[in-house]
């Protein structure tokens, strides 16, 4: 059974930064993109970044410049730095990834998310 845990969510203050980490486990053969969304109150579930296996990454408009995603293979972890939070960022951060797991198919797998909350 493959899993996903995030972790690093919060309050901070406008300006502010925070990391977070999406880490998977479990029986994966392989991975083939992982990427970030965000739901806030009332607004539909937004993509927020994306990487490829290759290490191709791609930005909403909305975050280009403040936010940074990364992966560390050997952990199967995935990271999202957060600089420069606005109050808009508030919302629940979940992440995603396509998994080739002990089917030996590629499954979508989502974690539960994490909220992130800053305060003008």
């Amino acid at each position: 059974q493959v899993q996903l845990v995030e972790s690093g969510g919060g309050s901070v203050q406008a300006g502010g930064s925070l990391r977070l980490s999406c880490a998977a486990s479990g029986t994966i053969l392989s991975i083939n993109g992982m990427e970030w969304y965000r739901q806030a109150p009332g607004k539909q579930r937004e993509l927020v970044a994306t990487i490829t296996s290759g290490g191709s990454t791609n930005y909403a408009d909305s975050v280009k410049g403040r936010f940074t995603i990364s992966t560390d293979n050997a952990k199967k972890t995935m990271y999202l730095q957060m600089n420069s939070l606005k109050p808009e960022d508030t919302a629940v951060y979940s992440c995603y990834a396509q998994i080739r797991d002990y089917t030996r198919t590629y499954r979508d797998y989502w974690g539960q998310g994490t909220q992130v909350t800053v305060s003008s």
